[in-house]
């Protein structure tokens, strides 16, 4: 029988502490609050270690039928993994993923893809984006000059379209918020960037390190993707729901 969050793909953190591997599912739980997260963490009888019983129940608590992706910590927590993977039936097994990147932030940027929905190879990419071995495009917002005012008060380029919002949230773009914008973000159509960054990126946005009061720049590089914009800049100045 399946557990997991219905039509969601599950996460299972796989650590030699139980304490890190508990404390990654609270973290990454206040971005990805319905979205199944399972800690596998230390021996079972407590120790640092890893156990084949504790991982094995991990993804069979973390599948509702969508897949789980597994991350780990250090090498034999991999080895650990890979031999509980052996021993699941076909089908689950063909739903696994192990994947190479840091616990973490492949782990925060995981869940919340997990959380909003995407598939299985989705989640695999939002984790495997913390790598560093790609990251988030540099691709700049559209130039456009001080006369070029678009409707809603934004401003238009050549086939571009723009807006600034002042960040007013106290602890500023921090994960939770962060992860508001890529969950609105990932339902988008066109490229939108926040401050150059792809807004689908979380690291990329919680890259930026804006503060309270910082100047946030929603862009897109075709104007078709206005109202996409207008949605991330009516969030950012709602302070993502933390007013």
């Amino acid at each position: 029988m399946s557990g997991g969050t219905p039509g969601k793909v599950g996460l299972v953190f796989v650590s030699h502490s139980s304490q890190i591997a508990a404390g990654l599912v609270e973290l990454a739980r206040q971005m990805a609050p319905t979205a199944a997260l399972e800690a596998a963490g230390g021996t079972d009888d407590g120790r640092i270690g890893t156990s084949f019983d504790l991982v094995s129940a991990a993804i069979s608590a973390a599948d509702s039928g969508h897949g789980a992706v597994v991350l780990c910590d250090l090498g034999s927590a991999i080895l650990t993994t890979e031999t509980a993977l052996d021993f699941l039936d076909d089908e689950l097994r063909a739903r696994v993923r192990l994947v190479d990147a840091p616990l973490v932030e492949g782990g925060v940027a995981a869940s919340v893809a997990a959380e909003a929905g995407d598939g299985l190879d989705a989640v695999v990419a939002a984790a495997e984006s913390a790598r560093g071995d790609g990251g988030a495009s540099g691709a700049g917002s559209t130039a456009s000059g001080a006369d070029d005012v678009a409707p809603g008060g934004g401003d238009a380029g050549a086939s571009g379209y723009s807006r600034t919002v002042t960040l007013v949230n106290a602890d500023g773009l921090h994960a939770r918020p962060a992860a508001e914008l890529v969950k609105l973000a990932a339902t988008f159509e066109h490229r939108v960037t926040v401050n150059g960054a792809d807004a689908k990126s979380l690291l990329g946005i919680m890259s930026l390190g804006l503060t309270k009061g910082a100047e946030v720049e929603i862009a897109t590089d075709d104007v078709a993707g206005s109202g996409e914009v207008d949605a991330l800049a009516a969030l950012a100045a709602s302070g993502f729901g933390e007013h």
